[in-house]
Parts: structure tokens; sequence; C-alpha cells
């Protein structure tokens, strides 16, 4: 779909929302997931037509395209950053972005370090973050391994006073899909984090899920979806930025 074409995003976003829904009720759960509307390479008209529904939840990839296009946008969207983050671009992202509502990506304690740092330098509120982990175990993902993903949540909350770690994030396989184990494998370094930090599962979401599966993510546990071409239509990865 096009951004020309009124009314499509609108209509795949409604058609997702009532998906999320069912699959929590499959679930048992009582508290709805949160979409996040993956926008990436497409234009601040499609991103403003699902904005119009209601919808407020929106991610990007790519740190330049995300900085010239969330200007252009209501700043009451609660921006998620979804892409992976070199350290050298978090003033640029934190900058370009006040109301970055969540970054889903720190995958290092040297990028967490940077974050904090400019947080402060900056005088926002704490910075909610997830861990990112591989639980593909591939190595054209980024992302700590299963194993170091407690290590690092520590290091968040114990040395990032302005930073909050609020979950762990996951991408899954090569299609950009997960596959249960990837799912069972991110709940399980929620357990260990939790045992290690002395936290509640409540207290530590699970975001994992995307266009190809995020219904299957919501019934084994995710509290936060990724949606994009579903939503958006297919990418143009020419943009890429």
């Amino acid at each position: 779909m096009s951004a020309g074409n009124s009314g499509q995003v609108a209509t795949a976003l409604k058609s997702v929302l009532e998906k999320i829904a069912a699959a929590a009720q499959r679930s048992g759960r009582n508290t709805q997931p949160r979409l996040v509307a993956i926008s990436k390479t497409k234009p601040v008209e499609a991103v403003q037509e699902a904005y119009d529904t209601g919808h407020r939840i929106f991610g990007e990839n790519y740190v330049q395209e995300f900085v010239e296009k969330a200007p252009k946008l209501p700043d009451d969207i609660r921006w998620h950053f979804v892409g992976h983050l070199q350290s050298n671009k978090a003033k640029t992202l934190l900058d370009g972005v006040p109301n970055l509502a969540l970054l889903e990506t720190v995958d290092t304690q040297k990028l967490a370090n940077k974050l904090d740092s400019i947080v402060e330098q900056l005088g926002r509120p704490p910075l909610p973050v997830f861990v990112q982990v591989n639980t593909s175990g591939e190595e054209s993902k980024y992302g700590v391994q299963p194993n170091e993903c407690t290590a690092l949540a520590r290091h968040i909350r114990d040395t990032c006073a302005h930073l909050r770690f609020a979950g762990l994030m996951t991408i899954g396989q090569p299609d950009y899909s997960s596959r249960p184990e990837n799912f069972q494998c991110l709940e399980a370094c929620r357990e260990e984090v939790c045992k290690a930090l002395g936290l509640c599962a409540a207290d530590v979401e699970l975001s994992m899920g995307m266009s190809g599966d995020f219904e299957q993510a919501i019934e084994m546990g995710s509290t936060n979806v990724r949606v994009g071409s579903t939503i958006f239509g297919a990418r143009d990865y020419s943009k890429k930025q």
C-alpha cells in the first residue's frame, strides 16, 4: 500500500489492533500488549494517517531518518527507537527526538553509559531502555548473548542513574520473524534477570514479535510488539540511512 491510498493505513492498523486483542485474550492476560507501529522508510503522511486514528506509539530504526521525521509530526507521539544505535549517534538521536519514550536496543555497557551521560546533559527525565538479546545466535544480529543479559541489566540499573531498565527485546531469525525457541529464550532471560535483580516479571517487559509473528509472540508472553509492513506496506530500503 502507498501513502497515497488514503485510508489503507488506518484500515490495516485497525486490523492489527483487533488481532492483538484476540491474541491477548487467547493468552488469558488482562492487559493489552503495546503496539509499536514501525514507520521506517515511510513518509510523514502515512504516520499522520495512523496518528489520526488515535494511535500514539510509533517506532523508527534509522537515526537520520528519525530526526528528520519526528519534528514534522505531533509532539505527543511516544516514539520508540528500535534499530541498532552506534554510540556516536546517541546524542543526535536524543537531541533530535525530545519525545523519545523508549530505546529498545541497548546492547553494550558502552552504549548504556553514553546514553546515561547524554540524558543527564540534556536534563531529560530518566530514559526507559530495553536490553537487546540475540536469541537466535546469529553473528549478523546485534544484542547480548542470553547469558550476558543479566549483567547488562544490572549495570543499567545500578550505574546508569539517568536510564531505567524496563525490559528485554529480541529480533529473531534471518527473515526477521522469531521462532518459538527465540520467544522461550527471551522468557528464560527474564526469569534469570528477575531472580538476579529481585524484580517481578511484571517489571520486565518482553519486546518480541513483528509483522509475521506478533500474534504468536503475544500468546507466548510478549508485552510489546513491533509491527511495520503489515500496517504501512512494503518498505523502500533505498531510503535506508
